[in-house]
């Protein structure tokens, strides 16, 4: 059955490479499965949507997180932060790029938006891109790094709901692992992707390029702003920050991301930062840019059920493990590329590491790995793919700013270029960790 999962994720890779739409890229490989593991069109069709429900709570809080965007975007706090880069990194490409990460990065914690904000910040900046020449691949590593590294990284944030599921799914099948341990492991793999990210800026996108018209169709349903001009700091942005700040210590208390999305939205309205008239259209803006993302996550969903309900992962890690022996580095290296294989087909690392650290748990215990180099195994074998996957958040968001235009294609050049800057060093760096701790 491990061939199953090899070849549906090949559909769907290839379809994409194609320029095949993803949800019906994505349609079609769960479809493909389905049939090779012996289901009828009707029963794969009903299996794909009664897994559509998995994350059903990520689709809501990447709708409500898009509102809350929208919401703190109304403020014209965010035209501060545009007005900023363009003044002072006009002409600074690599400084651009690297702000750019970093405010992604604070995405992840501090202001917990996730992609949300890509599509408030990004095309404004797109005019400049185009007068720096500056290669949107780079944008689009820089923001990919941006949205992955501090989850593998910090246990704050989203990375406080990662290194929880990690520990949960090893303590579950019976290895004890704190999830202090679990951040330091992590730490070893995250390296790499800095090493990725570097080689990105410094060396494979340091040259001009310019953007190709329609490169990505017709353009998102994101359309940039039309000012960014000039705003000063008034009490509107205060009572914003405040918002934010609610949002993050709800989401941080809960672990919840959609109780702090939906704290930091009503509050936005109690604040009046933002008028209670322009409520629906909030809501409804939110809905129209974070939308499409949150199915494909759903439908992403319905294909890992699919995937895990037939047995297709259990026998790809059966087959992939089974005539390796006590040969640690060689059982390092397939587990980490069948997380690769996984993921990619998933499209979501959250989503993955309970599927793994199930199977992947009596293996690293059977070999000898200790509790930290199993952490590292299971934890970067879900972060594999998330990078570089047509049906990922990471690639997602990203080219939902940068195609506001309709210049950048997402999989050539969102979803091949996070591949190869973080996918291989994530392997290089998660196969070395588990060998030496």
């Amino acid at each position: 059955m491990g061939w199953v999962v090899v070849v549906s994720v090949l559909v769907m890779t290839v379809l994409s490479l194609l320029r095949v739409n993803v949800i019906i890229a994505i349609i079609i490989a769960a479809l493909s499965a389905g049939l090779m593991a012996g289901l009828s069109v009707v029963e794969s069709i009903d299996m794909l949507v009664s897994g559509m429900g998995g994350q059903a709570n990520t689709a809501l809080s990447y709708i409500l997180l898009g509102a809350f965007a929208v919401a703190i975007s109304y403020t014209g706090i965010t035209a501060i932060l545009v007005n900023y880069l363009i003044r002072t990194l006009t002409g600074k490409k690599t400084m651009m790029l690297l702000a750019i990460a970093g405010v992604a990065c604070l995405s992840q914690n501090l202001v917990p938006v996730h992609i949300a904000f890509i599509p408030i910040l990004i095309p404004p900046l797109l005019k400049l891109f185009d007068e720096m020449r500056m290669d949107r691949r780079a944008v689009a590593v820089a923001l990919t790094f941006g949205l992955k590294a501090p989850y593998i990284m910090v246990p704050a944030g989203f990375g406080l709901i990662f290194h929880g599921i990690l520990v949960d799914g090893m303590v579950q099948n019976g290895s004890a692992l704190t999830k202090g341990e679990a951040a330091l492991s992590m730490l070893i793999p995250g390296s790499g992707m800095i090493v990725g990210l570097l080689v990105a800026l410094f060396i494979t996108y340091r040259k001009n390029r310019d953007a190709v018209p329609e490169a990505g169709g017709t353009g998102s349903i994101i359309t940039a702003p039309a000012s960014t001009k000039n705003v000063t700091f008034t009490k509107q942005h205060l009572l914003t920050i405040i918002a934010i700040v609610a949002a993050l210590t709800v989401q941080l208390i809960t672990e919840n991301l959609i109780a702090g999305a939906l704290t930091g939205l009503i509050l936005m309205f109690l604040f009046i930062a933002v008028p209670f008239k322009s409520g629906d259209k909030v809501v409804s803006d939110g809905i129209s840019m974070m939308g499409t993302i949150a199915f494909v996550m759903l439908v992403a969903s319905g294909f890992g059920t699919i995937l895990s309900e037939t047995g297709a992962v259990d026998g790809l890690v059966e087959v992939s493990s089974g005539f390796l022996g006590n040969n640690k580095a060689a059982i390092a290296l397939i587990l980490l590329l069948v997380g690769l294989v996984v993921t990619i087909g998933i499209g979501s690392s959250f989503g993955t590491i309970p599927i793994l650290a199930a199977l992947f748990v009596p293996i690293c215990m059977a070999a000898g790995f200790s509790p930290m180099a199993t952490a590292v195994l299971i934890g970067t074998a879900g972060a594999l793919g998330d990078a570089g996957s047509p049906a990922s958040d990471s690639t997602l968001g990203p080219t939902s700013g940068l195609n506001a235009d309709g210049k950048h294609n997402h999989i050539w050049d969102t979803c091949v270029p996070t591949f190869i800057h973080f996918n291989i060093p994530l392997i290089l760096f998660g196969w070395v960790g588990s060998l030496i701790l």
